[in-house]
């Protein structure tokens, strides 16, 4: 195989990031904008030692599931991987993409994973977006991100969000960088980017973490999941290292919610020991939690842990150092980000006996 090659593929898969996986060769050769079960044309873009990457030519055999992508700019852009593949389909292929990073990364031989539950909205959902200004270019990174590609509206974002990149745009004095613009202009602290969807999370998460006494969430951010969970615990303790968020939080806080500021990892151990709780919640960030973490959980013999990741490898890695003391009972996709490669997934973990 040599780089420029024209080959034929029968894709086999959609990897986690959205290509298409297909075999050439002895090697693996990941082909961005196809569907498993299609045949292509494609031609070699790198040869790697062990894998290849090839770009679609034609389409020799599609998938029933491939649909015109609305956006003129789908494929030069690089935000959106999916906008080819009918909705249920794109929840079918995150779904499996979960499972299988518990099964490779995890080594759980059966995930407990259920249908991705969808976006109530898979276009027009994002309540912000942040371009690149680069007068007199406004837009995102593109598939390739040495190129900036200009965008007059995004299919994603809502109205009110197009409307304030198009009052950017008819600015006459730019300043170069990154631009966030909001549907509503004064609220900067934490909000998940699609409100629609996060309600969706919030009633998954709800429902893995049920009902008890004391509730511990850490990573709580502005305390968006402890004061959906009120009214299942008599008492949500958060912790966050973001002072803004946790005052944010404490503003409209009730008697049986109190929020501390600090690491996780630090505060974490006398919280528990202190109160005992019966279900933690953990929220972090991409790279997912802390070894000490980890090893907290393990010895205070939490009976049940909620984990909320938008990163099914770190999700999974996480939980498989975990599996000796805690077993996966259901981890539930929901699609936060339709049209995009991202998925977010909640995890309910119980105490083995």
């Amino acid at each position: 195989m040599r780089k420029g090659e024209e080959i034929e593929l029968e894709i086999t898969d959609v990897a986690y990031g959205g290509d298409g996986i297909a075999r050439h060769e002895g090697r693996v050769v990941f082909v961005p904008f196809a569907i498993s079960g299609e045949k292509v044309a494609a031609r070699v873009t790198e040869v790697h030692r062990s894998y290849a990457r090839a770009e679609i030519k034609n389409v020799t055999v599609p998938s029933p599931d491939r649909v015109v992508p609305p956006c003129p700019l789908f494929t030069r852009c690089g935000g959106c991987a999916y906008q080819h593949i009918a909705y249920p389909r794109q929840l079918e292929i995150k779904k499996r993409q979960v499972a299988e990073a518990f099964r490779r990364i995890g080594k759980i031989s059966d995930p407990p994973v259920e249908a991705a539950r969808p976006s109530p909205k898979d276009y027009h959902y994002r309540n912000r977006i942040t371009v690149h200004v680069q007068p007199p270019e406004i837009g995102f990174r593109g598939t390739d991100p040495r190129r900036l590609v200009e965008v007059k509206e995004c299919l994603l974002a809502e109205e009110r969000v197009n409307a304030a990149l198009a009052a950017l745009r008819a600015k006459k004095r730019l300043r170069p960088g990154p631009a966030t613009l909001r549907s509503e202009a004064e609220h900067t602290g934490f909000r998940q980017v699609n409100d629609g969807a996060a309600q969706v999370l919030a009633g998954a998460v709800t429902e893995l973490a049920g009902r008890g006494e004391i509730l511990v969430d850490a990573y709580c951010g502005a305390g968006f999941f402890a004061k959906h969970l009120l009214g299942n615990f008599s008492r949500v303790i958060g912790i966050d290292w973001d002072e803004r968020s946790t005052n944010h939080a404490r503003t409209n806080a009730g008697a049986n919610e109190v929020y501390f500021t600090g690491d996780t990892a630090a505060l974490l151990p006398a919280i528990l020991a202190e109160h005992r709780p019966q279900v933690v919640l953990l929220d972090p960030p991409a790279q997912g939690i802390a070894p000490e973490v980890i090893a907290t959980l393990v010895s205070s013999s939490v009976p049940r842990i909620v984990y909320v990741s938008c990163d099914p490898a770190t999700l999974a890695r996480d939980i498989g150092k975990l599996a000796a003391h805690y077993e996966l009972k259901r981890a539930v996709p929901v699609d936060m980000f339709p049209q995009t490669a991202s998925i977010e997934t909640a995890a309910l973990l119980e105490q083995k006996s």
